[in-house]
């Protein structure tokens, strides 16, 4: 069996980044062999958030590869130099180009390494393998889409899977009814949707506000309600010393703050990035709210400090009825819709199930500076995460702002690993089963 130097398990801006900085070392004479593998079919990057109005909030600076090379081929700049539109983008005198072209940007960096990326496969168990004495390779197993199991060595793991929707628990029980999805899945759900008369959208956050103005303009004219805890819309803080949480540096300022500090910045400055649209958006929604009330029109309400009890579920168009606590007045208020969308925004622990049968020889899921995790002295294999170490390296972890210089960083880290070879004569590999 073939034993890949470094399998990435997930083909995300991540994994795409990484895969440009292992080719450009390899350029200079790297031999690391790597394998990525994407459950999804091809590349997607949020397609159901893929909206017409919908912009990127950070600049196209902190594409894949600038911050760390800017004389890469695969910067965003060339990108549109390749695709004959720069004199054009210039013209539009933004740093913020649109969702679509963002994603038309990674589509074409991901296109060009098909060779290096199995699609359509689950990634759904990793088991450790010994060798005299020490762990010498990780096993991964994957499913695809016929059902048959495949597996491969590799001497080193780069999990970089996402987010899970996080969906709030008076919701969970009605997974399978289509009237009810979460904003990861919005356009397939709204499509599946498309005669629905009157729709909740819970959140506070940029998809929330998106969602609203997409079904705002949506020719069937639904009645949408806005519900959220919050007293109010806040913008997002994009002032210049408040952006520098985003900077690379401040990584290392934060990896060095004892945990409760870590936890005061991560609150301090939550709203850089949690529940906060774009101001210009915030004022789109006051805008058409303003209007209602010119023409004494009721389509939309915002139903501001509104916590959802409960939910019931009616056959058919007696739709979804949700039971909902009026904090401002202190009453009980139920509300029926045809379908409702939860733009409750994002977990980030699914890489804990599939790293668990390997926690016996892990620290606890702790990574150092440089995104490895902890282990044991006789487990010789490195791990990485990408997206999951928030609580120890920043609220940019889960964002584009460092995507560049992190993958920098765990070339670096596999730089300094003992390479691993294939045992030879009696040295055979055999699984572990924690």
């Amino acid at each position: 069996m073939l034993i890949h130097d470094l399998i990435g398990i997930g083909f995300g801006p991540s994994n795409i980044a990484l895969a440009i900085a292992l080719d450009e070392k390899r350029q200079a004479g790297s031999r690391i062999n790597p394998l990525f593998i994407e459950r999804q079919p091809g590349f997607a990057w949020h397609r159901n958030m893929l909206l017409d109005q919908a912009h990127m909030q950070i600049s196209f600076i902190k594409d894949l590869v600038t911050l760390r090379n800017p004389t890469s081929r695969f910067t965003f700049i060339n990108y549109l130099h390749e695709k004959q539109r720069l004199q054009d983008f210039i013209n539009l005198k933004t740093f913020f180009p649109s969702r679509h072209e963002f994603n038309d940007y990674l589509t074409w960096a991901a296109a060009q390494f098909e060779d290096q990326c199995i699609y359509g496969e689950d990634v759904f168990e990793l088991a450790a393998e010994k060798c005299d004495g020490e762990i010498a390779l990780i096993r991964v197993r994957s499913r695809d889409g016929t059902g048959k199991i495949h597996e491969r060595l590799a001497r080193n793991l780069v999990v970089s899977i996402g987010g899970g929707a996080n969906i709030p628990g008076c919701f969970r029980s009605f997974k399978d009814d289509s009237r009810i999805f979460h904003s990861s899945s919005y356009l397939q759900g709204i499509a599946g949707n498309a005669n629905a008369k009157r729709i909740a959208v819970i959140g506070a956050g940029q998809s929330a506000a998106e969602i609203f103005m997409d079904l705002h303009g949506r020719p069937n004219a639904p009645q949408v309600d806005l519900i959220m805890r919050a007293r109010a819309i806040k913008p997002s803080d994009d002032s210049p010393f408040v952006n520098e949480v985003f900077n690379p540096d401040f990584v290392d300022h934060m990896f060095r703050r004892p945990e409760a500090e870590r936890g005061e910045l991560l609150r301090e400055f939550r709203h850089t990035n949690y529940a906060c649209p774009d101001l210009a958006l915030i004022e789109q929604i006051f805008k058409v709210l303003y209007e209602q009330k010119v023409k004494g029109e009721t389509r939309h309400r915002f139903l501001r400090r509104h916590t959802v009890k409960g939910v019931q579920v009616r056959p058919g168009d007696e739709g979804i009825e949700l039971r909902m606590h009026d904090v401002n007045a202190d009453s009980e208020v139920i509300a029926r819709y045809d379908a409702v969308v939860l733009a409750t925004g994002y977990v980030r622990d699914q890489h804990k199930a599939l790293l668990a049968p390997l926690t016996p020889y892990l620290h606890g899921l702790e990574t150092d500076r440089r995104y490895r995790l902890k282990s044991v002295p006789y487990f010789r294999p490195a791990i990485f995460l990408q997206g999951a170490c928030e609580a120890t390296h920043g609220l940019s972890d889960t964002l584009l702002s460092i995507t560049a210089t992190r993958t920098g960083e765990i070339l670096e880290a596999l730089e300094t690993v003992n390479p691993t070879t294939t045992p030879a004569g009696g040295g055979a590999l055999h699984a572990v089963r924690a």
